[in-house]
């Protein structure tokens, strides 16, 4: 049954192209799970971080939705539950690329 309090009515739209939630999952390898949370707008229960940016992508793509729509919303809930958490995001600090060094190294053993 659709859910009558998406903003986007995903589902609606991917039932009225004709495409099921198994055809979708076959395709992408994302389980049936995270695309029906796609589908409720509960991107909070996506693994996280680039995973939810990739599968939303991928479900947009298979019903034929612009993908940045999809991404406006996530974008924009993410932001409102970010702001109603008072947090924010952690800046990382830059970590030593380690193969850097190894290539330095690697080139100057070459070069003796």
């Amino acid at each position: 049954m659709a859910s009558t309090t998406t903003v986007l009515q995903l589902e609606d739209i991917r039932r009225k192209r004709g495409v099921s939630l198994e055809q979708i999952a076959n395709s992408t390898k994302i389980s049936t799970r995270f695309l029906r949370a796609i589908e409720c707008e509960e991107f909070d229960k996506l693994p996280g971080g680039v995973f939810n940016t990739s599968y939303i992508r991928q479900y947009a793509s298979a019903i034929g939705f612009p993908e940045e729509r999809v991404l406006s919303l996530y974008n924009a809930l993410e932001a409102a539950r970010t702001a109603d958490e008072g947090t924010v995001a952690p800046v990382r600090e830059p970590r030593p690329l380690r193969w850097m060094s190894w290539l330095r190294g690697t080139a100057q053993a070459l070069r003796h």
